[in-house]
C-alpha cells in the first residue's frame, strides 16, 4: 500500500481541515466541512476529486459548509447521527466500532464523547494517523459541553491506547494557550518545557503546530497524564482517582 497524502489547511479564526488522498485509488476524504470555499480551494490546489466528507460532530465550525461542499463534489456525507443542524445531511451515519473501507485502507471509527455527545474521531492503522476532531489537541482537550468528565476521560483512554507512534490531526490551533495552561499543572517536566518553547518558535513563525504525535501528547499533554506522580502530587490528588484527577485539570483549564 502506497503511502496516503495529506493536506492541511487554515480557516475561520483557529480551525484546521484537511484532506485525505489515496495515491492508488484517487479516493479522497475531507475531514469536517466548516467552510465549503476553503475545503474547494484546497481540492483546486492539490488537484484531487472529493470522494467521501466524514464528520467528526455537529457544531457549525465543522459542518457549515457540508451540503455545499457536496453538492459541488458529489462526495458522500458520513458522520454521527443527530437531531442538529449539523447532522442534517449526513448520508451515511457511523458510530463508534464501525468500519469504512477507504481506497486501500479502513477507517476505524471511536466513538469519543465529552465534548459533544456524538463525536467520533477516525483512525487509519495502516496510515498511523488518527483525526481527533475536538476531542484531542496538540497539549489539550476539548471543553465538555454535552457529556462529563468521566466519560471525556473515557473516550481519551480509547486514544492513549493507540500505537505511540500515530500521527494526531486536531481541529483547532490552540497550542500556545495549551502549552501556556500546561505549564501550570506539569512545571517540572523537561520534555514540556522544551516543547512550548519549540510551540513559541512555532507560532511566533506563523507556523501551524498541528499534526503532532501521539507520543508527543503522552509525555507532554497534562490531559493524558492524569496518572503521572508528579502531576498528582503538584495537585494535591496523590490518592485520587484517574478520572477526578483529569476532571480537577479540565475545572482549571476552564478557569484559566
Amino acid at each position: 500500500m502506497k503511502p496516503f497524502r495529506f493536506h492541511q489547511f487554515a480557516y475561520g479564526s483557529d480551525n484546521y481541515g484537511v484532506l485525505m488522498h489515496d495515491p492508488e485509488t484517487g479516493q479522497t476524504a475531507a475531514i469536517d466541512a466548516g467552510d465549503a470555499s476553503a475545503y474547494q480551494a484546497a481540492l483546486v490546489e492539490t488537484g484531487w476529486q472529493l470522494s467521501h466528507i466524514l464528520l467528526t460532530h455537529h457544531h457549525w465550525d465543522h459542518t457549515d459548509g457540508v451540503k455545499e461542499l457536496a453538492d459541488a463534489t458529489g462526495a458522500t456525507i458520513y458522520g454521527p447521527k443527530g437531531d442538529k443542524d449539523g447532522h442534517a445531511h449526513v448520508a451515511k451515519t457511523l458510530q463508534g466500532g464501525d468500519r469504512l473501507d477507504f481506497g486501500a485502507a479502513t477507517i476505524e471509527v471511536i466513538a469519543t464523547p465529552g465534548h459533544t455527545l456524538d463525536m467520533l474521531n477516525y483512525y487509519l492503522s495502516e496510515q498511523k494517523v488518527c483525526f481527533t476532531g475536538d476531542t484531542l489537541f496538540s497539549l489539550g482537550c476539548g471543553r465538555i459541553f454535552e457529556g462529563d468528565a468521566a466519560m471525556m476521560w473515557d473516550s481519551l483512554s480509547k486514544l492513549i491506547a493507540l500505537p505511540a507512534d500515530t500521527t494526531i490531526y486536531s481541529s483547532h490551533e490552540y497550542t500556545q494557550a495549551n502549552a501556556n495552561f500546561a505549564l501550570t499543572i506539569d512545571p517540572d517536566n523537561a520534555a514540556l518545557i522544551a516543547r512550548c518553547a519549540s510551540v513559541t518558535e512555532k507560532r511566533a513563525k506563523g507556523q501551524p503546530t498541528v499534526p503532532s504525535l501521539l507520543s508527543e501528547e503522552l509525555a507532554t499533554n497534562p490531559f493524558l497524564r492524569a496518572y503521572d506522580a508528579a502531576i498528582r502530587a503538584h495537585l494535591n490528588m496523590a490518592d485520587a482517582s484517574d478520572s477526578d484527577v483529569f476532571a480537577e485539570i479540565r475545572s482549571r483549564k476552564d478557569n484559566f
